[in-house]
């Protein structure tokens, strides 16, 4: 799955790996799956999406300061990535990081999320602890905000809430750039 998004983002997104009825099938990351609803409504509300998401690839939907990444790439058995998978799709992810000259604020939605932007930032994972919630500045200078995935057992187990999603994402607005 490709990065999906802004060029000129000061904000990427990483999620875990295209989902099977969403990206997977779609073509565009948490489209067509139920994680897409909260996320998209969340970059909305922050002003960083322009036009209506639909849940579907063409709706129209462009991203503004956002982009959204995978750490894993493309769609694993029973959505468990394994080890190895996540490490071998690591340098993807760095090249798309490395890519976006802008960029100052990565959120991870989820700990093997987490695990790979730390890596693939220059991080040491003892250092940054994943938590909701949680602030880390790595040695290239981004800040990454730690979340729980927007996922629908998450949601539905109450672990996450569209309050607790939000708050996450209004740390994130505390760093962006000023306008020119």
């Amino acid at each position: 799955m490709p990065a999906w998004g802004d060029a000129e983002a000061w904000l990427a997104v990483v999620g875990l790996a295209p989902g099977k009825h969403g990206a997977n099938r779609t073509g565009r990351p948490f489209t067509g799956d139920y994680a897409g609803e909260l996320l998209y409504a969340t970059l909305a509300k922050f002003g960083l999406s322009q036009g209506r998401f639909e849940g579907r690839a063409d709706d129209g939907l462009a991203l503004r300061g956002a982009v959204i990444l995978n750490a894993v790439k493309c769609l694993p058995p029973e959505n468990k990535p394994v080890p190895a998978e996540i490490h071998a799709c690591r340098p993807f992810l760095e090249a798309q990081l490395a890519a976006l000259p802008k960029l100052r604020v990565v959120v991870a939605l989820g700990q093997i999320a987490h695990q790979s932007a730390v890596k693939a930032l220059g991080g040491k994972l003892p250092k940054a602890k994943f938590a909701h919630g949680a602030e880390h500045r790595l040695p290239s200078g981004l800040v990454l905000i730690d979340s729980y995935h927007c996922s629908r057992y998450n949601q539905n187990t109450g672990r996450l809430n569209a309050a607790m999603f939000e708050a996450v994402f209004a740390q994130a607005i505390t760093h962006r750039p000023p306008a020119a």
